[in-house]
């Protein structure tokens, strides 16, 4: 019989025990700091990239509007607010922006209703709907510069096409780059060629998102195909809407391509001999490169600013009324048909 001798229980020494839970603090502080911090990192390319392009030039924007400043001679007096009150009262100023709003509205309200309608028709699970999305994207993709070019040819006031067309049916040719309206509707037709598509594939996102038993419902209760788009799919990408009506605005008020370049042999690219299509970045262009007064350009580029921040700040009110339930109250038909879905559950 051996004897062994009693194991005993190798205990840390104080200098270990009062070690882990340090290593454990510290662990535990570095990673709640790589939990609460690293997403800020992921995010800071971002606005580092947006104060460098965007925000610092804002700002340098702002300090040249307050100075008399010429293109090539450079940073002059400090005048205050005097290029702001030469622009407003400025009559070339007020003429580009109702010449803008003339535009947007023609285009814009066309625009959004055929949106809508393709839209619509793309959601009706068309044959080979893929070919069918992509086709109404091909304009977007083309540059605005060659549909400026295209369509200023084909709206020519000797031999377009457009005009080619209007003499076969015994109208007689129509002044497109020389009447105000006219000039007008030209302009809506470039740009709703090439955004109505765009906003047709927004619109069909949300259309898809509608769920399918508040249609099947409505029709057992015998709503028609007019009935149900305008009391269930309407209602319901209403926040939608809206989104792309704002920002049909707010690229209404920016538009400079298309009348740039739609009399630029004739009339020298600034809006028209008599400056009836001249939107209010071109009426900027002018300023700054044409009279070289950088000081009253970019008042008006403030000024346009202000115009998209207001416009900004009412679509986030309208957006947050929607999302919050303050919106308008769904319609007959669709509430029928929620509560259909609800029993057949």
């Amino acid at each position: 019989m051996t004897l062994t001798a009693p194991r005993t229980e190798r205990r840390p020494s104080e200098d270990t025990v009062a070690d882990a839970p340090a290593r454990r603090s510290w662990r535990h502080r570095i990673s709640r700091f790589d939990q609460n911090a690293s997403p800020y990192f992921y995010i800071s390319p971002f606005f580092l990239l947006f104060g460098l392009v965007g925000l610092f030039p804002l700002l340098y924007t702002v300090w040249v509007a307050v100075h008399e400043w010429d293109l090539l001679k450079g940073q002059g007096e400090f005048l205050g607010a005097g290029n702001f009150v030469e622009i407003l009262g400025d009559s070339m100023f007020w003429n580009s922006i109702l010449n803008t709003l003339s535009i947007f509205l023609l285009s814009a309200i066309p625009q959004l209703a055929v949106a809508l309608v393709i839209a619509y028709l793309l959601d009706r699970g068309l044959r080979a709907p893929t070919f069918w999305r992509m086709s109404v994207l091909i304009p977007f993709v083309v540059t605005p510069v060659a549909v400026a070019i295209i369509f200023s040819s084909a709206f020519n006031e000797a031999d377009g096409l457009v005009n080619n067309l209007l003499n076969l049916i015994g109208i007689a040719d129509q002044e497109w780059k020389h009447n105000t309206f006219l000039s007008h509707i030209a302009i809506a037709v470039m740009v709703n060629f090439r955004w109505t598509g765009y906003n047709a594939l927004i619109l069909l996102a949300a259309m898809q998102a509608v769920p399918r038993d508040l249609y099947e419902s409505a029709a057992l209760d015998g709503a028609g195909s007019a009935r149900r788009f305008f009391s269930i799919t309407i209602p319901t990408i209403r926040p939608t809407l809206i989104f792309v009506v704002i920002t049909a605005t707010i690229g209404g008020l920016q538009i400079f391509a298309e009348p740039r370049l739609f009399d630029v042999s004739t009339a020298g690219g600034i809006g028209g001999s008599d400056r009836q299509f001249q939107t209010t970045v071109l009426f900027l262009w002018e300023l700054a490169f044409f009279r070289r007064d950088l000081g009253e350009a970019s008042a008006v580029a403030i000024l346009l600013f202000l115009l998209i921040v207001g416009i900004g700040v009412i679509n986030f009110l309208i957006s947050r009324k929607i999302a919050t339930g303050e919106g308008p109250k769904p319609s007959r038909v669709a509430r029928r048909a929620r509560k259909n879905q609800e029993v057949a559950r």
